[in-house]
């Protein structure tokens, strides 16, 4: 174990694609170590560490599915091993399906959304707290769940199921905020709107943020840079005095 690293060490869950990769490379240019985690398309997590590795820093791709709770423990193991130290980690695993009217969701949909989306996070907060936590010798940490701004609006006729486990997380992040906050622990969510990411396609419609666009205050759908800021500034020490937050990223909708 490495524990003589002197950088900072972020894990991204989701990190392959979308948010998670942009702000894996933001993470990077600010002098991050970086692990990600990726459940299927390996080449994706490939090429994210590798430009991880062009901006100087070093890269840990894993897959590693974390509503699994195996998978879970292994992935931090893994950090463990690499980098001997965790600051940073970033919920932002999770999937959405075609969208639909509630009575037609199944009932093996609902399991795998709240199992990705709600349990997920929770899982991987468990194994963030016994490294970051003072009160398990830790020197503390940021946790930041990736909700959405469907748990606020609901997504009727699209995703009920998605934003109902994405309200779970938000409760969850308010509960686990206030249980570490004197552990040296800052949790805080961070809720984005319509950003254009390859999400959409799983849903079903790849140009639904050009659909909604005029729904949106601002006029345009968000880049995943625009949330990869939001994320590394929680993250940072600007935003020391900051917990139990909802950033909302979403154009004022």
């Amino acid at each position: 174990m490495s524990s003589e690293n002197s950088a900072p060490v972020i894990l991204i869950t989701g990190g392959s694609r979308g948010m998670g990769a942009a702000t894996a490379r933001l993470a990077a240019q600010r002098g991050y170590d970086v692990a990600i985690s990726y459940i299927s398309d390996k080449a994706a997590a490939e090429a994210v560490a590798s430009d991880v590795e062009a901006a100087g820093r070093k890269a840990l791709p894993v897959r590693a599915d974390s509503a699994d709770p195996k998978d879970v423990i292994e992935l931090f193991a893994e950090v463990d091993n690499k980098f001997g130290r965790l600051d940073v980690l970033v919920n932002n695993a999770a999937i959405i399906a075609k969208q639909s009217r509630l009575e037609d969701l199944s009932f093996e949909r609902m399991q795998r959304i709240f199992a990705v989306n709600s349990i997920g996070p929770i899982l991987c907060a468990q194994q963030a707290i016994k490294r970051m936590s003072t009160r398990h010798n830790g020197r503390g940490g940021v946790v930041i769940n990736i909700s959405s701004a469907s748990a606020r609006l609901g997504s009727p006729n699209e995703y009920v199921d998605y934003a109902a486990s994405k309200g779970a997380l938000e409760t969850f992040t308010t509960g686990f905020a206030k249980e570490v906050a004197r552990e040296g622990i800052r949790v805080a969510c961070i809720r984005p709107g319509h950003i254009y990411t390859e999400m959409h396609a799983s849903g079903g419609e790849p140009g639904r943020v050009d659909r909604v666009r005029d729904s949106i205050p601002m006029g345009r759908g968000g880049q995943p840079e625009e949330v990869a800021q939001a994320i590394l500034w929680l993250a940072s020490s600007e935003a020391s005095f900051i917990t139990n937050t909802y950033l909302d990223v979403t154009g004022g909708k």
